[in-house]
């Protein structure tokens, strides 16, 4: 039997390698997953005319460069956003797509407390480098949730690029034209994942709209104590890598009773 062929795109701030090494390393032998950095982060400086567009090139050029027609796509926060933004355009390359809470879903249908929460985001362009952060993550979790200090030492040398790269995101939200059209045609499988601590009014309030809107085939997965920033592709590997190896077989019409081999968390 031919092996599951995935690309995973990462958030904003991990690099991809170590957003998704617990998940590969999960996901098995039965799978060939490729953790795919960002463009935004090939330079030191986003590149000129950035947007999800230049996502999009990158995960073409990835895929034709393995010679893969069609393959399975899951995208993480930014990474989710231009995951969406691929199935929207190039729905013929993909098997299914997942969605580990996407930083951003169009620009429409938008509940009250949604386009309340995402007022927020705009205060952040404004504040020094060391509080940038900080501000950040407190937007994507519950109120109640206690967010872990920084690691004692200096950051690592990639973290530089990251406000950076962060606000490139923020921008092209604003104006980039998710086609609705396209997303409601969009008969594949999709699978998302959803932490129980993140913040209703953001990754909540987009899988109860993406699910109302679109998608025939929609497997909602709650993980009841993850949240953005300590998502299950990290903590619950093992268990995320079964959901995603039955999403995958359903996706196929293979059987998912010898898909997974069930790895141990590095967390619960």
């Amino acid at each position: 039997m031919e092996p599951y062929r995935a690309i995973l795109l990462p958030g904003a701030v991990l690099p991809a390698h170590l957003a998704y090494k617990a998940l590969i390393e999960a996901l098995g032998p039965g799978v060939q997953a490729v953790a795919k950095e960002l463009e935004l982060y090939k330079t030191d400086e986003p590149p000129p005319g950035w947007t999800l567009d230049t996502e999009i090139d990158g995960v073409l050029r990835e895929a034709d460069q393995r010679g893969w027609q069609t393959f399975h796509l899951a995208g993480y926060s930014g990474g989710g956003a231009a995951a969406l933004a691929f199935a929207a355009k190039h729905p013929e390359r993909l098997q299914s797509l997942t969605l580990l809470e996407p930083a951003w879903a169009g620009n429409w249908d938008w509940s009250p407390a949604y386009a309340e929460h995402r007022k927020h985001y705009e205060t952040l362009e404004a504040l020094p480098p060391e509080q940038f952060m900080p501000a950040f993550m407190r937007l994507g979790v519950r109120p109640d949730v206690v967010l872990p200090p920084p690691e004692p030492g200096p950051p690592p040398p990639w973290m530089a690029q990251r406000p950076a790269g962060i606000r490139a995101f923020l921008r092209t939200f604003k104006d980039y034209d998710l086609d609705r059209s396209r997303l409601a045609a969009f008969s594949q499988p999709v699978f998302f994942a959803l932490g129980g601590l993140s913040h209703p009014d953001e990754y909540g309030e987009v899988a109860s709209r993406l699910s109302r809107v679109f998608f025939p085939d929609f497997h909602l997965e709650v993980f009841p104590h993850r949240h953005h920033f300590d998502p299950p592709h990290r903590i619950e590997p093992g268990l995320l890598a079964e959901g995603l190896l039955r999403h995958w077989a359903s996706a196929e019409g293979r059987s998912s009773s010898n898909t997974a081999t069930k790895q141990p968390d590095a967390a619960r």
